[in-house]
């Protein structure tokens, strides 16, 4: 790997892939391509700015020192502006990334990804939504917070990967739950808390690995009478209880043996969080594969290799945060498109090699437009020259074809992306490593309310909170983006009251981070079964 220095296999289906799709081998190992393709998602960094059209405030991915120019969503979409007039002649005198950094400092990008919702401002990859607030990849959910990969719920809060759930809080890998909390792996449980791999569990606290159980209170099965008097005296509202059951759950946790790859319904897979596929390798979090390798958040899907958020697709290489496309190679955001190479923020385009911010285009290099067989035999001559004629960046790593964009080319900073949740650093390294970093602005926030200072049970919680500045009890201190401060909102309030919990401690930020520190890395390990 020219970039970790460490040896990988390719395989032999790996050899027959890239020649199918016509691309070269890679020469970053798949952990530093994940990392490489990472650089260029922000979901969480939400920002304030003005419009470059219109000089509106608006609510965008982008902070006011990046270098580009930033629409709001409905001026991006709208026919006044075509990111065609910023189209050039190749220049076969410099590097093809060279020539596309250029063409994306040009064109303006669009300032968040949030379609179809309603009153939900606050949310990034978000589509179908209404009523949520500071949630990210997520799509026909209602009333919702603090949640990340969720679909298909509601009143879900502080959550990850969960699917298809009501009332549910601190839940992770998991699907078709009702008023629970502390989940972690678990499907169909309802009103229970601090379970892990659990399914058709009801009314249950503190259990691992049940079935199709009732009324177990920390590994106990009770009568009914039992339970609830137990549960009763338990008071979850409590802020010291909760630490304490948290820590009881982590040791009841780690007595239960693990499945070596959660993978279901799937024929020569391997990954984890696998569905309903075949053929897939190193599948995270993924269903519906056929003939795929290195990817994750992807479903229905074939010929998929190196790719995160896609879906409905075939044969595609190299991308992130793409839909319903048929040999897409090297990109970005690129939608209902076909045949790109090497494209971003592109939407219903064909045959589109280096263009940025295209609409229902085709044949056209750089945003400038061509013939078809002008196109044709253009094309080539770029792939070779960006062969003869590599990208070489600060680091000393070569980007000839078949590498997808340089981290030194996204539009955002190492530790405003999801690179920092999967492959996190410290500053002094991220930039040891050639990557960028964002220093955190100065908040001067008027504290009005310690962390430590907080009501311990929620009953004891007055109206008044609503609104008040808290203290993070990390205060910015950690690596987590910690933004030293937060709010509770009035329907986060009311969740709280119905669910019996306690405040937060934690920032939004903080309490994500502690959530993934509870999920595998995106990795596979070979080991003896014991």
């Amino acid at each position: 790997c020219q970039n970790c220095q460490k040896d990988f296999v390719i395989e032999p289906l790996d050899f027959d892939f890239y020649n199918k799709i016509k691309v070269p081998p890679p020469t970053f190992c798949p952990e530093c391509r994940w990392q490489r393709r990472y650089t260029w998602r922000n979901e969480r960094s939400l920002y304030k700015r003005q419009s470059d059209f219109s000089g509106k405030d608006i609510i965008c991915l982008y902070s006011d020192d990046a270098s580009f120019k930033v629409y709001d969503q409905k001026e991006w979409w709208a026919d006044s502006w075509d990111a065609a007039n910023h189209g050039r002649a190749y220049n076969f005198s410099k590097p093809f990334f060279t020539q596309f950094r250029d063409l994306q400092r040009e064109v303006p990008r669009i300032s968040i990804m949030n379609v179809q919702c309603v009153d939900s401002d606050y949310t990034n990859q978000s589509y179908e939504n209404k009523n949520c607030y500071l949630c990210f990849s997520l799509a026909k959910s209602e009333d919702c917070a603090y949640a990340t990969n969720v679909n298909e719920v509601k009143q879900v809060f502080d959550s990850f990967w969960v699917t298809k759930s009501e009332l549910t809080y601190e839940s992770i890998d998991s699907e078709q739950c009702y008023g629970s909390s502390y989940l972690l792996n678990c499907d169909s449980c309802l009103n229970s808390s601090f379970l892990f791999d659990c399914k058709n569990c009801q009314n249950c606290i503190g259990a691992i690995g049940l079935r199709n159980k009732r009324y177990v209170f920390w590994g106990e099965e009770l009568s009914k009478e039992e339970f609830e008097k137990r549960k009763n005296n338990f008071d979850l509202g409590s802020f010291e209880k909760q630490k304490e059951a948290q820590k009881k759950f982590i040791q009841l946790i780690l007595k239960l043996p693990r499945r070596a790859q959660r993978v279901k319904k799937c024929v020569n897979c391997t990954g984890d969080f696998l569905t309903n596929s075949k053929n897939a390798k190193n599948g995270f979090g993924c269903f519906e594969l056929e003939d795929c390798r290195y990817v994750s958040r992807v479903y229905t899907c074939k010929d998929i290799y190196d790719s995160h958020g896609l879906g409905e697709s075939e044969l595609g290489c190299e991308t992130i945060g793409n839909q319903t496309i048929h040999d897409v190679k090297f990109s970005n955001i690129v939608s209902d498109s076909r045949y790109v190479m090497y494209g971003d923020l592109c939407f219903n385009c064909e045959n589109c090699f280096g263009c940025v911010g295209l609409h229902n285009k085709q044949y056209c290099i750089l945003n400038k437009q061509y013939s078809k067989e002008e196109y044709s035999a253009l094309v080539p001559r770029i792939i070779e020259h960006m062969n003869t004629m590599p990208y070489t960046d600060k680091k000393g790593r070569v980007y000839k074809y078949g590498e997808f964009f340089p981290p030194e080319l996204s539009p955002f900073c190492y530790n405003e992306t999801i690179a920092q949740e999967y492959f996190p650093l410290t500053k002094e390294q991220a930039i040891e490593q050639g990557y960028s970093w964002k220093d955190p602005e100065p908040r001067n926030y008027q504290i009005d309310i310690r962390a430590a200072d907080l009501p311990d049970n929620i009953k004891d919680v007055k109206d008044d909170i609503i609104g008040k500045v808290i203290e993070c009890e990390h205060q910015g201190k950690c690596n987590e983006q910690c933004t030293e401060a937060f709010k509770i909102i009035e329907p986060e309030l009311a969740f709280y009251r119905r669910m019996k919990l306690p405040l937060p401690r934690l920032c939004p930020n903080c309490r994500h981070y502690q959530r993934l520190k509870q999920r595998n890395p995106l990795k596979l390990w070979t080991r003896q079964c014991m």
